[in-house]
């Protein structure tokens, strides 16, 4: 079925009432005519039901749980006017301004794992559902946060700092505003409930009539609050005194660290806060020592892929690379390694920017280019502390890169990030560096590639048939489909409804055999070190997401999400 046209329903609406089709040219015409008493609510609902061949639902009076908008992200529900209300098992009502739309109803089926059944609703009904209905949810969210995270007060105190009426916010009053209570109260509570949920970053945004609060969750960030706008100061004058930043400082970046303790757990915070047209962005990264599994055996690598990569880093000497966008696990990665070959025999030094976690037994060095400590004056540095593993956080720049190499060849196990989209890209990368063909081929042993995916929720995972095409999309063969068996979580309190809780690494890893160092040397590009590498049996990230989706631990919507095909 098409997508019906706007212009033959109201052709339809304006034949039935009998009216001129010139009243029902405004965006806003279902609601005009209601105001203006051409027609009841019930009879326009009526006729759109017939019109759309689809049930209609009357929003006014109805009362929706929180916990089924959730099921869909606001954003979603905005952008195509609709709203879930109801779920009966595997079905879930959805209210919507145009049920005839097969393709957005199938991409919710898609997303939200059930089988939606379509009702059609006034445009303007929804929009008004929508923000009482989301607005109420957020309103539970964050007084149940109250209640279970704030201290208890013996007065009642609003979270909120009455500015009206001031101009220029004084040095002094912002000092004042960042000790009051209330916001004291305000950014230990955004910063437990992170905590709580595992957070890896918090976006503190101002905006013209809103502060905005959103939390990074396995890769994906999730609105959690909206706040009036005039707190914005204060909240940031706040986390401003905490990380040692200056708070008069407003029209330059900052950058600062802070610490907390949660349930026995010391929690570094890396702060940086950015001047934007209505104020300045904060976001924290959360670096959570505790939460991180620092054993390489529990990365979620293949067991090839773990052979391969143990192999290199108890290599005397030569380079390993990791390489993957940000937030991809990288530094995981490689601290995994250096703790994996950490022995009071061995001397391994770290320069990093910054340093994120401090392991026992490893130098690490934190870069300061202000006072002209950067990587390459660093690395030099190493060369003269009789280094036998050396870890370089990102080759940033061609004289990196040529230290780096210059070790890898002199006797040092080298290992180092670079950002980059696959594991052959980056050989050519570094070629891209002014590095000679022939020294990259002679130092490289190992790339490793990598993406993290969401997991499929544990507690609410359950078998899902996903339509053939989205398997055959990701890669899967019309034999491999006819066996395979697929899951979903289809969301539970435990996950936020989302279906999803934790990650798992994907590993693409190229070993630099000698028919790689030859294309290496002959100027082939990524592509061709690509078939002679497959040839040699690498896995690309996209192969390896199809062996976790088999093994019913991530799904085909997530490794489309972070890996493409080649």
């Amino acid at each position: 079925m098409i997508r019906a046209d706007e212009r033959e329903l109201k052709e339809f609406i304006a034949e039935r009432l009998k009216l001129p089709i010139q009243l029902l040219k405004s965006e806003n015409w279902e609601e005009e005519l209601i105001k203006k008493k051409v027609v009841s609510e019930e009879k326009l609902l009526s006729l759109l039901s017939e019109f759309y061949k689809a049930p209609f639902i009357d929003l006014r009076n109805l009362a929706i749980p929180s916990n089924i908008v959730k099921i869909v992200p606001r954003t979603t529900a905005e952008k195509y006017l609709l709203l879930p209300f109801e779920k009966k098992g595997p079905n879930l009502q959805v209210a919507m301004a145009d049920p005839s739309d097969i393709q957005l109803i199938e991409k919710l089926r898609f997303t939200t794992g059930f089988k939606v059944n379509p009702f059609v609703s006034l445009s303007f009904r929804i929009k008004e559902k929508l923000e009482e209905t989301y607005g109420k949810a957020e309103e539970e969210f964050f007084s149940r946060l109250k209640s279970e995270i704030l201290e208890k007060s013996s007065e009642e105190e609003e979270i909120g700092v009455e500015l009206s009426g001031q101009g220029v916010i004084s040095l002094d009053d912002l000092k004042n505003l960042a000790s009051q209570a209330p916001i004291v109260k305000l950014v230990n509570a955004i910063i437990l409930e992170a905590l709580k949920k595992g957070a890896s970053d918090i976006h503190i945004e101002p905006f013209e009539k809103e502060l905005r609060i959103r939390y990074r969750i396995d890769g994906i960030l999730h609105e959690v609050a909206k706040y009036q706008p005039n707190i914005k100061d204060a909240v940031v004058a706040r986390i401003k005194v905490l990380s040692k930043l200056d708070i008069a400082e407003k029209r330059l970046p900052q950058d600062g660290r802070m610490k907390a303790k949660y349930q026995e757990r010391d929690i570094d915070f890396r702060v940086s806060t950015v001047p934007t047209v209505f104020g300045e962005k904060v976001v924290l990264r959360v670096l959570d020592k505790g939460a991180l599994k620092l054993n390489l055996s529990e990365l979620g690598l293949e067991e090839r892929e773990y052979e391969l990569l143990k192999k290199a880093i108890f290599s005397p000497y030569g380079m390993v690379l990791v390489t993957g966008p940000t937030g991809s696990g990288k530094t995981t990665t490689l601290y995994s390694s250096l703790l994996t070959v950490n022995k009071p025999e061995v001397n391994i030094m770290t320069v990093e920017d910054p340093v994120e976690y401090n392991l026992y037994g490893i130098n690490q060095v934190q870069v300061n280019p202000e006072i002209g400590l950067t990587f390459a004056r660093v690395l030099r540095a190493f060369l003269r502390q009789d280094p036998d593993i050396i870890m370089v956080g990102e080759i940033r720049d061609s004289e990196t890169a040529e230290i780096a190499v210059e070790a890898a060849l002199t006797g040092h196990l080298v290992l180092s990030t670079l950002h980059t989209n696959d594991a052959p890209s980056t050989i050519t990368r570094l070629i891209d560096m002014e590095i000679e063909p022939f020294l990259v081929s002679s130092s490289v042993i190992l790339v490793v590639a990598q993406r993290l995916a969401r997991k499929i929720c544990p507690y609410c995972k359950e078998p899902y048939q996903y339509p053939v095409e989205v398997l055959k999309e990701v890669g899967f063969s019309q034999e491999e489909i006819a066996s395979l068996k697929t899951f979903k979580g289809k969301g539970c309190p435990e996950c936020d409804f989302t279906g999803y809780k934790g990650r798992v690494a994907l590993y693409e890893v190229m070993e630099v055999v000698p028919e790689i160092r030859d294309a290496i040397v002959k100027g082939k590009n990524a592509e061709e070190i690509r078939e002679i590498a497959r040839k040699n049996g690498m896995r690309t990230l996209r192969e390896i997401g199809r062996i976790k989706i088999a093994k019913g631990i991530t799904t085909p919507e997530e490794v489309l999400r972070v890996t493409r095909s080649y």
